[in-house]
């Protein structure tokens, strides 16, 4: 590889570089490994920071990781590649990133771009866990960037979401008045008990620690870009892919998807949401074209020539414009043409932003039915599961309101011009027409996305296409039921006599 070469091909770039990903194995990650691996064929070893988990040590877990259906294409075409991951043992959340020495010391002489991924995003989570997944973990990945003998970029994978304070975003670093020094003192000395108390405080206006310790990592990237080739990019809500590998590809029901299955399914019958509130989303697989170039961009410029933090927002600003509601509309208009299997009852979901009216109906529509439906399933002999979904579906909710509540605007000019600058021969393998970025066929890939990969469900929908008839059916019986009951009630009880004779003068 050539100096000039590189500065010229984003392929050229990574040909014999080696890389060091935290969070290889989450959903980002899975899809940067993959992206790496099959448009820049040359790269050199990609270390892989893992921890043991469910009984499986790394290189069980990387196994596994490679069986997805994701890396089907590099399986049948690029086996060989697959040899360039290297699983290296360690935790976020531990001090030093819990690196062996000897590793440690392999990273140092070998490695020379860092993307930092890895994070916790339970909105959830105790102050002290955050602050050390998220936060130290950052640091302890400059102080590791430090030591390394060919780095040329550290990437930093952040958040639209950490300027929550901000009605628009714009891409640059804002300053916040916490100091993240003392903040990682407070989480490894403070009590427990004492830290939880804290925590409201702590937080001031963001809505969860996670957000909040995502916001004081990006001031530790800021402090040491003084001495490291730093960028920041921030992604907006992070869904399934458009185009790459595979269209509609996604690990996890987060988003949009959630919603869908949720809806789709029969299960999601009400949600705390204002539903004219515009959400932005943002593809995988363009997030991840993202991270590329602006790596590439980063690392042919050495930190004596820019000593600047690259921030870019990877946020569909000004292209994707649909609300909660109109997203809900499509999601029930999808699941009739594609419908899932096993529906427990006719998709419909009530929207609304009364707090009161919300935990009434989660009662009435959620918790009351499946106290039943679990009671008929103990009396089949099979393990009752509704309740406990629905308990995940109502702490999810809340969990997600602030967001669901609330519009912000995340400016996104850097980013399109980062695309509309790439050479042809760079744009055959990472560019992207922000124009086309969603479409309903989008939502509709997504969705068949969430049925093959999430649910195990295949495309035949004949079976799901006839069940969802019979439900059809059994909704409206049950309303027109349910409106006879009423109607008998009220007249044994002679109030429609009442009624009768109260609207009697308006007819007359």
């Amino acid at each position: 590889m050539t100096k000039d070469a590189a500065n010229i091909y984003i392929s050229a770039f990574y040909a014999g570089r080696s890389i060091f990903i935290t969070g290889a194995t989450g959903f980002v990650g899975k899809v940067l490994i993959e992206k790496l691996l099959r448009s820049c064929p040359n790269v050199g070893e990609i270390y892989m920071l893992m921890r043991p988990k469910k009984g499986l040590d790394v290189n069980e877990r990387l196994k596994k990781m490679l069986e997805n259906k994701l890396f089907d294409h590099l399986r049948s075409e690029q086996p060989s590649s697959f040899d360039k991951l290297i699983p290296i043992i360690g935790d976020v959340s531990a001090e030093g990133l819990g690196l062996q020495l000897i590793d440690r010391q392999t990273l140092i002489e070998k490695v020379s771009v860092v993307i930092n991924v890895a994070a916790s995003v339970r909105f959830d989570e105790n102050l002290k866990s955050a602050i050390f997944n998220n936060t130290r973990s950052t640091r302890d990945v400059c102080i590791l960037a430090q030591d390394m003998k060919k780095l040329v970029a550290l990437i930093h994978i952040s958040s639209t979401y950490t300027q929550t304070d901000k009605v628009v975003v714009n891409e640059e670093l804002y300053p916040y008045d916490v100091d993240w020094k003392q903040m990682i003192k407070i989480a490894e000395t403070v009590d427990d008990d004492i830290l939880n108390t804290f925590t409201a405080k702590c937080l001031g206006s963001f809505p969860n620690t996670y957000i909040f310790s995502k916001r004081l990592a990006e001031d530790i990237i800021s402090d040491y870009s003084k001495s490291l080739p730093c960028a920041i990019v921030r992604p907006s809500i992070v869904i399934s892919t458009a185009d790459e590998p595979v269209k509609g590809w996604i690990d996890n029901f987060n988003g949009p998807v959630g919603s869908f299955v949720g809806g789709g399914k029969g299960i999601l019958r009400v949600l705390y949401m204002d539903p004219l509130v515009d959400s932005d989303y943002m593809p995988v697989d363009v997030f991840i074209k993202t991270v590329i170039i602006l790596t590439w961009k980063r690392g042919i410029k050495s930190i004596t020539e820019d000593n600047t933090v690259h921030v870019y927002n990877c946020s569909s600003y000004n292209v994707i414009n649909i609300t909660g509601i109109e997203l809900i509309q499509m999601g029930f208009e999808i699941t009739k043409d594609i419908p899932l299997e096993g529906i427990i009852w006719t998709p419909r979901t009530t929207v609304t932003t009364n707090y009161l009216k919300y935990y009434t109906l989660v009662i009435l529509l959620h918790i009351l039915p499946a106290l039943v439906i679990d009671a008929i399933l103990k009396l089949l002999h099979k393990r009752p599961m509704l309740l406990k979904l629905q308990r995940k579906v109502f702490i999810t909710n809340n969990a997600l309101s602030y967001f669901l509540l609330h519009t912000w605007h995340f400016r996104n000019e850097k980013l399109v011009q980062l695309f509309d600058d790439l050479s042809i021969d760079n744009w055959k393998d990472f560019g992207y027409d922000y124009g086309s970025i969603v479409s309903h066929r989008f939502f509709v890939n997504s969705l068949i996305g969430a049925k093959i990969f999430l649910l195990n469900e295949d495309m035949n929908l004949d079976a799901a296409k006839l069940h969802r008839k019979r439900m059809d059916w059994l909704d409206r019986i049950v309303r027109i039921l349910f409106v006879f009951i009423i109607l008998w009630i009220l007249y044994r009880r002679n109030t429609l006599s009442y009624i009768t004779e109260a609207l009697s003068p308006f007819f007359a």
